[in-house]
């Protein structure tokens, strides 16, 4: 009987969304953290009568045929990355993006990574780096005298040093963009790499054609809406729900076919 092994992949699909929403809510607080949303396809279809196959030797065919679905399979998990919610936070070193754009970071590997995470520190010799200790691309130094630091809305680093009256430029943030950028691969701790799917970044200066303005002091919170989250979770738990009848209601049809005497 077809049924159960549908209502086995229904249950297995909606397993993989629960997941989903499940990880969406775990990161409502993840900085800079991108919601994701299952995309489903349905499985192949039998024929049992085929449409616009011949009826007749008069050359009538069959306008819609019979076609049986197998049910469901998971297509992917899409990344929505509209724009989160800004937070002021008043560290000096916390930044946000304000459009679109990610922060490049240099990994221990030499690979270089994408993040909208943007609550850098520094290292013991004052470059700038993620909470992991990684460096922010191109690399920005900040001298050890250092009383204050200004970052504008282009990503101009200024730095006020002793009694020095006058801010010193001591380099320029970059972002990164793509074509798509819910093909870039999620690697964990708020970090990107580039796919073939994502396409070839381009780099640019933020708050210029298309890029982001940098906004210091602040951070990017996650776009996760809780509201939405819940009620799709109720969603797919009474479709979990659905299919587990169709397996039951199968089970006790194939039940009373052996009660038959």
């Amino acid at each position: 009987m077809r049924a159960l092994s549908i209502g086995a992949t229904g249950m297995l699909a909606q397993q993989m969304n629960v997941e989903v929403i499940s990880n969406n809510i775990a990161n409502m607080n993840t900085t800079g953290f991108k919601r994701g949303r299952a995309e489903f396809n349905d499985l192949l279809y039998q024929d049992l009568r085929r449409v616009g196959s011949a009826s007749s030797d008069a050359g009538t065919i069959v306008p819609s045929g019979v076609q049986v679905g197998l049910g469901v399979k998971a297509a992917a998990v899409y990344r929505i990355t509209d724009q989160g919610n800004i937070t002021i936070t008043d560290n000096s070193l916390d930044l946000a993006i304000n459009g679109r754009g990610y922060f490049e970071v240099q990994l221990p590997t030499g690979e270089t990574a994408y993040t909208r995470a943007g609550s850098f520190q520094l290292s013991p010799t004052g470059d700038l780096v993620t909470p992991d200790g990684y460096l922010v691309m191109p690399g920005i130094t900040i001298p050890p005298q250092t009383t204050s630091i200004s970052i504008n809305n282009n990503g101009e680093v200024f730095v006020q040093t002793g009694s020095a009256v006058k801010a010193t430029r001591v380099g320029q943030l970059e972002l990164a963009q793509f074509p798509n950028e819910a093909g870039l691969e999620a690697v964990g701790d708020n970090l990107f790499l580039e796919t073939t799917a994502s396409g070839t970044p381009l780099a640019g200066v933020p708050g210029k054609d298309g890029f982001g303005a940098i906004l210091q002091g602040a951070l990017e919170t996650s776009n996760v809406n809780v509201v939405s989250e819940i009620t799709n979770l109720i969603t797919a738990q009474r479709a979990y729900e659905m299919n587990s009848k169709v397996i039951q209601a199968a089970d006790e049809m194939m039940q009373n076919i052996n009660q038959l005497r």
